[in-house]
């Protein structure tokens, strides 16, 4: 069996980050299966974990009061799940669900908080990776307010 650090050198997302920051990041994650139609987060609770999709589908969602769930990103293997662990108050922004089944690598925040703490290079590089996501998910955010809101 591969470990999580072999598994997060896979990842093209991570692969901004040193190796030796890979191998110190890994100590904070573990792999973790969900089944379709299952919730790897809701908006609002606390943001304790954040996730690399492994193998699977799964669609980032808001609710809107007269359409119930709407699909805002879907996100795929290799994907990067969750940036609220790091901006206070640590709440989750999107809900998060298995569309098919998602095989991820789940991280414990308070672990990769205190190693940022310990490490400022390792929590500067994880908040540069991280605006990025931030960034793509505001962005796919507002494509999809401009094709909701501009049809007539």
């Amino acid at each position: 069996m591969r470990s999580i650090e072999d598994l997060l050198g896979e990842v093209p997302g991570l692969e901004a980050l040193q190796p030796e920051q890979r191998a110190l990041i890994a100590g904070c994650g573990s792999n973790r299966v969900f089944e379709p139609g299952a919730y790897l987060m809701r908006e609002g609770e606390p943001a304790d974990t954040f996730y690399v999709v492994r193998e699977g589908d799964v669609a980032l969602e808001i609710y809107a009061p007269q359409r119930g769930a709407v699909t805002i990103q879907s996100l795929h293997d290799g994907d990067l799940l969750g940036w609220s662990w790091l901006v206070p108050p640590y709440r989750v922004a999107f809900d998060a669900r298995a569309v098919t089944e998602a095989h991820t690598i789940e991280f414990d925040a308070a672990c990769l908080r205190g190693k940022c703490e310990a490490d400022p290079a390792l929590g500067y590089d994880l908040l540069k990776l991280f605006a990025g996501v931030i960034v793509q998910r505001l962005q796919n955010t507002r494509f999809q307010l401009l094709d909701l809101y501009g049809r007539s």
